[in-house]
């Protein structure tokens, strides 16, 4: 983590000094700017996959979608926000009220907590832990608990079924997740989020996890949209059965955190699988890096490709990430949604066999290789 901070710092001095300004950042400074640089990037970030789920939904439906506010219909979701901040918040008489305001906190917040470990680029990472992608399930787990309180704290049958649902549906996908993961980690020989990556970049696309590790991807990918609760996993919200679930009894600012947890969560499952899978910021064009500094003779040339570098790997990751979120909105409006033994059948019965055996047929991998 220093040498992350290091390196932004001696980026900022060397601009500030081009522009005859001298600038010394003490360390936390230094660690303040970088996390209101990332609260701010991932806010504009859970923005645009909101508006990318309305106009991908409305063109698969035929509709138009939002287009009045701003270009596009851009501005819509900061108006709901504005909308949702001004209307009145209700707790319910007879329910738990610290619990009830307690709840939407405790969904949101570990989901921001789990953007220390995505590396967006070689040295953008808030903090490279040596244990990041099992950091990212164990805070991930807490969110259920979220759930469970807001829907307990709300006294209402409906609110309390569908948090029961939450819980029931999170234990049940998380173990398949875990494996998955943990195979990712026997291929890497490392837990780290950075090396993972690195692990993949030897030959481009083809060095990915996803060629790999097919059987692992699919477990992963149908495991992080239960996690999300997406369609068809979103048995907890079911509108048609529980009128919304544990946000039955919520009203405005709190239903719009829990709106937030969802998408954000969704957008931390996609960075997932562009960092396990589809080799993070790394390029897709086998040795392009190695040519581009090869035909790089003049020192400016080398400077912009330095100064462009940081860009172009925060551009790939997102692109990556986004496609997958792409794929959940298309599967969101094309599959049913299930029943809940059909649900918990698929997780207990099938996703956790095939996610098993995909590990141990990983581990005979490793030792045969080893060997």
């Amino acid at each position: 983590m220093t040498n992350d901070i290091e390196f932004f710092e001696e980026g900022l001095v060397h601009f500030f000094n081009r522009l005859k300004i001298a600038a010394t950042f003490p360390e936390p400074i230094g660690i303040l700017a970088y996390i209101l640089i990332l609260v701010l990037g991932v806010t504009i970030g859970v923005s645009v996959t909101v508006w990318l789920e309305r106009k991908v939904s409305a063109g698969v439906q035929q509709r138009i979608g939002p287009e009045y506010a701003g270009a596009l219909g851009i501005m819509q979701s900061l108006a709901d926000g504005i909308k949702l901040l001004l209307k009145e918040d209700v707790i319910p008489a007879r329910g738990n009220a610290r619990l009830f305001t307690i709840g939407p906190a405790v969904v949101v917040i570990p989901v921001f907590i789990t953007f220390l470990v995505i590396p967006f680029g070689q040295n953008i990472i808030l903090s490279n832990l040596g244990i990041g992608v099992f950091f990212w399930i164990a805070i991930s787990s807490i969110v259920p608990l979220g759930i469970l309180m807001a829907g307990y704290g709300s006294n209402n049958k409906y609110s309390f079924l569908g948090g029961l649902r939450a819980a029931a549906q999170s234990i049940s996908y998380e173990i398949p997740l875990a494996l998955c993961v943990l195979s990712i980690s026997l291929l890497s020989n490392s837990l780290s989020t950075i090396d993972i990556v690195n692990s993949q970049s030897n030959y481009g696309f083809l060095g990915w996890n996803l060629w790999r590790q097919p059987i692992g991807f699919t477990a992963f990918f149908i495991s992080s949209l239960a996690e999300c609760e997406r369609l068809p996993f979103d048995l907890p919200e079911a509108e048609e059965e529980l009128v919304a679930g544990y946000q039955t009894e919520y009203s405005g600012i709190k239903f719009g955190l829990f709106y937030v947890g969802s998408h954000l969560n969704l957008l931390v499952s996609s960075l997932f699988v562009a960092v396990l899978y589809l080799g993070g910021w790394d390029s897709s064009i086998p040795f392009f890096e190695n040519i581009v500094q090869n035909a790089s003779t003049a020192n400016s040339i080398d400077e912009s490709f330095n100064l462009l570098r940081p860009i172009v790997e925060i551009l790939t990751t997102l692109s990556k990430s986004y496609l997958f979120i792409f794929i959940s909105i298309l599967t969101r409006r094309t599959l049913p949604r299930v029943r809940m033994d059909q649900l918990l059948d698929l997780g207990w019965k099938f996703l956790l066999p095939i996610a098993l055996a995909n590990l141990l047929l990983t581990a005979a991998f490793q030792i045969l290789v080893i060997n």
